[in-house]
């Protein structure tokens, strides 16, 4: 707190946005794995947990005092610099540039 962070903020993003992304990925799993049904119910509990992680981000945007759409952008740059032409591919993403972070 003496440096200026947003301790509380910072807490609540670091320790919440895993276990709302370990509940979204937990369901996925058991749609794809476990035989529960891909329903419009399951749809809508999956878009409940992206909007828990979504504030959750959103927190430790706050708490670090950044733009949320500075990252995003910085992502996006950094994605088109790793892949050429915007398509994945296995090759850059195990073979990246000394820069690539």
């Amino acid at each position: 707190e003496n440096s200026g962070a947003n301790v509380p903020r910072l807490l609540t993003s670091g320790i919440g946005l895993p276990g709302e992304a370990g509940e979204y990925s937990e369901l996925v799993k058991k749609i794809l794995f476990h035989g529960k049904e891909y329903s419009q119910e399951n749809i809508d509990k999956l878009k409940k947990e992206l909007g828990d992680v979504a504030w959750y981000w959103i927190q430790g945007c706050l708490a670090l005092n950044i733009d949320p759409n500075e990252i995003i952008a910085d992502n996006v740059d950094k994605l088109q610099s790793r892949y050429p032409g915007g398509v994945f591919d296995a090759y850059y993403a195990e073979n990246r540039q000394e820069n690539d972070r």
